[in-house]
This record gives C-alpha cells, structure tokens and sequence, in this order.
C-alpha cells in the first residue's frame, strides 16, 4: 500500500460495504502489471488475485493470517483509511477511505465486528490496540462505586447499600441429632 503512493480509492472515498459480504473490489498495488489488484473479501477468507510480469497469481488466505483492522490516518490529502492490516504491507487491504474522522471510526468498529478482527491503530508506522485485551475480553480498571447522594440514588432502594453479612454466634440456634422429616415418595 505504501510504496505505491496513494490507496485506490483515496480520492474519491472508497466504501465497502461489510454488511454485504462478499465483496469483489480492485486496489492500488505497485509491483503489479498494471499498478492494480484484485480482491474478494469474504467472511473467512481473502483472496487477491493479481498479475507480476505477466504470471498471473491468486493468493488465498484466511482471515486469521491478518492481524487486525486498522485505523490509518493517510499521507495523502490527510484523509483516514480502514485497512485490513497484514504483517507483509504488500498484502494490507484498503475497506474505508474519507476525509471525515468520526465515519472512519464507525467504519472501523463495523468492520471488526463483522469480521471479528481486533481494531488496530497505526501509529507511526507501528501497529497498536487501542484497549487492553485478554483475550477477547476487552478489560478497563474498574468503575469506582457510585456514590449515595446523586441524582439516581431515588430510583435505587436504598436497603440494597445497607446489606450485612449473616454471622453464626451463641444465639443461632443449631439442630443436631435430630430426624429429618421430608416428605418422599
């Protein structure tokens, strides 16, 4: 994608659709005849098909073999892409191109979510998650306790703060040596 200047695309705000999967599309691609590749997307799979010195070549892949969906704010007309980010970045698939941040971001959530790929986000060239994960889990430090005099506190009975734990002392009475009466068939 890098070495051959600008994604297809980035002109005139490329869309896919990931709803409507698959989806067959051509990008930019530097080392092939014709500077120009095909792709078809599909929920498992990735296949690019393209043409270098006249061998014609597909390449299929799953989808596990990229590492997530990217966030890439582009060197050219400053615009943002969603890519499908691979370690070789040969093999990086534009999905999303605009000028506009905020349907970038919709862009890049929807399509992580549809293809169940972490989001990524480029940052000088290096690849990043934006959120602590373990596993699949996304994890945050936990939220501190919501506090008594706030706006919510009438709609949440009270007796639920006021919870104590149940203790065993000499006034607990304990029943031993004694018959059972349950009632079985």
């Amino acid at each position: 994608m890098r070495s051959g200047g600008c994604p297809a695309g980035s002109s005139r705000g490329e869309r896919l659709d990931p709803f409507a999967l698959p989806v067959r599309f051509a990008a930019s691609d530097a080392a092939a005849d014709g500077r120009v590749r095909d792709i078809e997307l599909h929920r498992e799979r990735v296949v690019v098909r393209r043409s270098v010195r006249g061998v014609r070549m597909a390449l299929n892949m799953p989808l596990s073999a990229f590492t997530g969906i990217a966030l890439r704010v582009m060197d050219c007309a400053e615009g943002v892409a969603v890519v499908l980010a691979h370690k070789d970045p040969s093999l990086v698939l534009p999905l999303f191109v605009t000028r506009e941040p905020d349907d970038a971001i919709a862009e890049w959530r929807s399509w992580a979510n549809v293809l169940g790929l972490p989001l990524l986000v480029e940052d000088q060239g290096d690849l990043r998650e934006p959120f602590a994960r373990l596993g699949q889990v996304r994890i945050a430090r936990p939220r501190p306790r919501r506090r008594r005099r706030s706006a919510l506190k009438a709609r949440r009975p009270s007796i639920l703060l006021r919870r104590i734990i149940g203790k065993l002392n000499d006034a607990t009475p304990v029943h031993r040596g004694e018959d059972e009466i349950i009632a079985r068939d």
